[in-house]
């Protein structure tokens, strides 16, 4: 039966998913109970930019944003990317910081058990800290560990005038900024950082603005961003939100950054199911979310999802290996904790390989352009090694935990 599933069936199980909505949410609710989601908590007064910040971590609109946040406790309030249910990062966007009477107790109990990023978002020109300064020493008082990255903000505001445009290369990356720098701007990011000083904090200056604010380019310092976020937790997560430059460059379509927060959503959802102790118990779901996955795909690239174009995608990377690898993984299960590990890693990785490798055949379809069943196996073989390396760390750290 199973090995029916695996090679005769496993076309049309992608074509017609017979789990239902109801169950198969269920059980990626409860598989996701195995991993912790990590947290990026933005503190920071009201109209500090903490919004756009995760606009352009996320490429996500303003609209999907202001949609996106639902409350958590009193004071603050949750923005699950690329959704809710197959968020694999989370951000927590505390309202009101710096107004007299904040205790983040509240909220330190609410995500005490995931992994943390504390983000402090300042606007550059501001020097009223001491409510942003009295709630940041409290977490840093009980949870040292967590590390913490100073975001400060707005920097046109403290340009000489609005004409001013921003110094290229970007200067702020040093402790020492360029001479070429606004004097102002720069003498207030200094004294910003003073105060700071004693909390082992790091920092990163940027402008996100509007096109029609006129600053090029408008996502000034994004990826001094990066770099400050992935130095401070080394998690690997601007892969994990953004297709880097080479898949850019090799896929070369719009709507693979559309398609992409699907794929990585699926990938880890489809992992922790194959996660399930017992053997071939999980083949199903797995199965039906790929599917979706499919589905999704499609839907994104405003192409229909036939037998034919899952047949090529399928034939093309082999299903009679992807049928033994799943069956691999199935038996791995009976090795105590590592098998389990084995089995979501593996089986994420495909599901990832798959995704990427369908945005690729639809990428070439719509454009006219002529391939191959080899370029989709290079494809696939290229993109299960990129799915390894991107979430071994997630599901290693899940087994330990």
């Amino acid at each position: 039966m199973i090995s029916k599933l695996l090679k005769g069936d496993w076309i049309n199980q992608i074509l017609t998913p017979k789990v239902s909505d109801i169950q198969l949410h269920e059980k990626l609710r409860q598989a996701r109970q195995h991993l912790p989601i990590p947290v990026f908590w933005l503190l920071g007064k009201t109209q500090s930019g903490k919004s756009s910040i995760v606009q352009a971590l996320t490429s996500s609109s303003r609209a999907e944003i202001g949609q996106g946040f639902r409350p958590c406790t009193r004071r603050s309030f949750v923005f699950d990317f690329p959704d809710s249910e197959t968020a694999f990062v989370r951000f927590l966007d505390t309202r009101g910081l710096g107004e007299a009477g904040y205790d983040p107790a509240e909220d330190m109990v609410w995500c005490q058990s995931q992994a943390h990023l504390l983000m402090v978002v300042i606007k550059a020109m501001d020097h009223e800290l001491d409510g942003v300064l009295a709630a940041i020493r409290a977490i840093r008082h009980s949870r040292p560990e967590w590390p913490l990255l100073v975001i400060q903000t707005c920097l046109h505001e403290g340009y000489p005038h609005k004409s001013t445009e921003h110094v290229l290369p970007y200067p702020y990356a040093a402790d020492q900024f360029a001479s070429n720098c606004p004097a102002d701007l720069a003498r207030s990011l200094n004294v910003q950082r003073q105060h700071f000083k004693d909390l082992n904090a790091q920092f990163v200056a940027v402008d996100l603005t509007q096109e029609q604010d006129g600053y090029v380019p408008a996502d000034y310092g994004l990826d001094a961003l990066w770099s400050a976020i992935e130095l401070a937790l080394p998690t690997g997560l601007r892969q994990m939100l953004l297709q880097n430059r080479a898949q850019r460059d090799q896929l070369n379509d719009v709507y693979l950054q559309h398609a992409y927060p699907h794929i990585l959503g699926y990938a880890i959802s489809c992992g922790l199911l194959a996660m399930t102790p017992v053997p071939a118990a999980s083949v199903p779901l797995v199965i039906t979310a790929q599917g979706k996955l499919f589905h999704s795909i499609a839907s994104i690239y405003g192409l229909p999802l036939t037998r034919r174009s899952v047949y090529e995608v399928t034939s093309a990377i082999g299903i009679g290996g992807l049928s033994f690898g799943l069956g691999v993984r199935e038996l791995a299960k009976f090795v105590p904790g590592w098998g389990s590990l084995i089995a979501g890693l593996s089986t994420a990785a495909i599901t990832y390989a798959l995704g990427m490798t369908l945005c690729y055949y639809y990428a070439q379809t719509r454009q006219g352009h002529a391939f191959s069943p080899e370029m989709l196996k290079a494809v696939y073989d290229d993109q299960l090694q990129q799915g390894r390396e991107l979430l071994k760390d997630r599901f290693s750290k899940g087994a330990q935990s």
